[in-house]
């Protein structure tokens, strides 16, 4: 019966732009301070949208551009059929859509979704963004008339799926990171609510000093290699089950 059948492991996934990096995605951290040739805080800032949403409306475009001609690689799809084992959750910095697209089931944003705009007055009203959005307007206007904003969350602003994500961090038997520099906060802090004596794994080519948290097993690799790696740690040590 299915009352009786054993739990899935929950696998918590916090990832950042190392996985995307692989798929051709570049973020502003590539260059000393720009962001294709932009100066971010002009683009990426609240102070900056507040100064000229124009630019920032036309920036986050050629993102989106940029973006579709994007696949997900290896590492993404990993996390998908990881789902056949696990039960995976994905906290994403990253504001692409490569795990959707890869299939995943369960994903966080914590810094937004380049694909999508919200009301400046109703942050409650999203639209998503479409090729005729971005070859008519800077979608600087919804379907209903509002003045819109990428629906991403800027320096000098909360974030709000941040408590949401201590809480997965929490519930995780095993927790993995993929692909960030862990400097970043306050997604960086995610690996303190892990409860004591849960496996943790970090994959990244360059890894941060991790030597405050216990248990961290590094991988020291590429996203898309140490997910390879991770997949046979995992079966061959049945980690978590």
């Amino acid at each position: 019966m299915d009352k009786d059948r054993k739990r899935k492991p929950r696998l918590v996934v916090s990832t950042g732009a190392g996985i995307s990096a692989e798929s051709g995605i570049r973020t502003f951290r590539d260059a000393d301070g720009l962001w294709e040739n932009f100066p971010v805080m002009d683009v990426a800032s609240a102070d900056g949208f507040a100064r000229n949403p124009e630019l920032v409306h036309q920036f986050y475009n050629e993102r989106r551009r940029a973006l579709r001609d994007a696949q997900p690689n290896d590492a993404h799809k990993i996390l998908r059929e990881l789902e056949k084992d696990y039960d995976v959750y994905i906290i994403t910095q990253n504001v692409d859509d490569l795990h959707e697209r890869a299939g995943s089931s369960n994903i966080l944003h914590l810094h937004g979704e380049l694909m999508k705009i919200r009301s400046l007055s109703n942050p409650d009203y999203i639209e998503e963004v479409t090729e005729e959005t971005m070859a008519t307007t800077p979608a600087t206007r919804g379907r209903n008339g509002d003045l819109m904003r990428p629906h991403i969350v800027f320096f000098q602003e909360a974030v709000p799926n941040i408590e949401p994500a201590i809480e997965l961090a929490q519930s995780a038997d095993i927790f993995v990171v993929i692909g960030t520099s862990l400097v970043v906060y306050p997604a960086a802090a995610l690996l303190n609510y892990v409860r004591p004596g849960t496996p943790i794994y970090y994959i990244d080519p360059n890894p941060a000093d991790v030597g405050g948290v216990a248990g961290v097993t590094v991988i020291r690799e590429p996203a898309t290699q140490g997910m390879r790696t991770l997949v046979s740690m995992l079966r061959g040590g049945e980690a978590g089950k």
